[in-house]
């Protein structure tokens, strides 16, 4: 079973931070699929910007969502904080530090 995403916030060069319920947090850079399929409506800063949990994973207004599985497995290990009171992890699910959290 896969973390749910608990919180996600917008960051600058369509970078997302986001928090899972497991307490591990990373970044998910989304600029490798911005050029395909839906993914293009995301090229719009302000549209980027639009995004939220929904359920268990990340969605933006214009209809666009990720599957949970994969914003975990190509999230990063990250240092930064996530919304105004969480501490991010210092290790990935893998315990690598800045390694990703997939399998």
């Amino acid at each position: 079973m896969y973390p749910a995403v608990i919180e996600v916030i917008p960051g600058n060069d369509y970078v997302l931070k986001v928090a899972f319920d497991n307490g591990e947090c990373g970044l998910l850079d989304m600029k490798p699929v911005l050029e395909f399929g839906v993914f293009k409506r995301l090229k719009d800063e302000d549209a980027f910007k639009r995004v939220k949990v929904s359920f268990d994973t990340i969605e933006w207004d214009c209809g666009v969502d990720l599957d949970p599985e994969y914003v975990y497995a190509k999230c990063m290990a990250t240092t930064e904080k996530v919304g105004p009171t969480r501490q991010v992890a210092t290790e990935s699910a893998v315990g690598e530090r800045g390694g990703k959290y997939g399998r």
